[in-house]
């Protein structure tokens, strides 16, 4: 018997709104935003949320200083059509792209995510 239904991940960032409107629009996930937390959440109840972090710092990725701690892998058919749309959204392309089969952005507070066929 498990004794969750699902995680949730929570991500420190200078302002949830912002955060939260970006991954929502990205994945398609209803946003509920208050003074210092908001959530992503999907129809069938997996939710990301981000908590306002005061003196918030970025990771700077590749280099781990300060170290990124987590980064979301976000599964896509075509790499090109998801890269226009977070671009789009207020994405930033990473200049190192180490892999083919996925790349590297920072969301709008600096996280790094990845965009992945596979």
């Amino acid at each position: 018997m498990a004794i969750a239904r699902f995680p949730s991940i929570v991500i420190d960032c200078p302002d949830p709104g912002t955060l939260a409107q970006f991954y929502g629009a990205m994945l398609d996930w209803k946003v509920d935003v208050s003074s210092d937390w908001a959530d992503a959440r999907a129809d069938y109840g997996q939710c990301i949320s981000f908590q306002q972090v005061d003196g918030y710092t970025p990771p700077i990725w590749p280099t781990q200083e300060p170290p990124q701690q987590m980064h979301l892998d976000v599964i896509v058919d075509d790499l090109d059509a998801a890269e226009a749309a977070v671009l789009d959204l207020g994405a930033t392309k990473h200049p190192h792209q180490p892999g083919t089969t996925f790349r590297v952005f920072l969301d709008p507070a600096g996280h790094p995510f990845c965009l992945c066929t596979s």
